[in-house]
């Protein structure tokens, strides 16, 4: 498993929770959409980033077959990512999220979504960052919640440690 398993694992079982607290665990899964790398090579030359759509498994009550679930879930969908030629990708992509795309029209069709939220994992500097002789205690994400969406949870790494950052609707999500 990646880091970034773990994460959406650490989201998945977060969400879980949250919402069988509020007695609004879904069913079926929720599904994120989630940005991964598609560098070939040691280039630092631009960003070279695809979305997949994963389930988090949140409708599996134990930890460890979530943790599975989540796992075969990235690995199919980068696995098909790998596959595809840089112009394949974004076709692709472009097909997957067009019912998002279709729902930003209002009144289209608003309850047709390919998922329910962004989860994005951001690698920041490994060692301690300096400006003007202080040095930086942390680095806290703030990422947009998309149309339709409720939920945008992004971590960035700094150093040992991780920092979350949720932004959410007031209106989906006001507590």
């Amino acid at each position: 498993a990646t880091v970034n398993d773990v994460t959406l694992a650490m989201c998945a079982s977060a969400l879980r929770r949250y919402l069988d607290d509020l007695d609004a665990l879904p069913g079926r899964p929720l599904v994120a959409m989630v940005p991964v790398s598609t560098r070939k090579d040691d280039s630092e030359s631009g960003n070279q980033v695809a979305m997949v759509l994963t389930s988090l498994a949140t409708d599996v009550d134990d930890p460890r077959e979530r943790f599975d679930a989540i796992l075969r879930s990235m690995k199919t969908a980068k696995e098909r990512l790998a596959r595809m030629s840089q112009l394949e990708m974004m076709n692709y992509l472009g097909v997957v999220m067009a019912p998002s795309g279709i729902n930003m029209a209002p009144g289209l069709a608003p309850t047709w979504q390919a998922f329910n939220v962004v989860v994005s994992n951001v690698p920041g500097p490994k060692k301690a960052m300096y400006f003007n002789g202080a040095r930086m205690d942390g680095t806290y994400p703030v990422s947009i919640v998309l149309d339709g969406q409720a939920l945008n949870i992004t971590l960035t790494s700094y150093g040992d440690d991780m920092e979350v950052g949720l932004i959410a609707c007031r209106r989906r999500l006001p507590h």
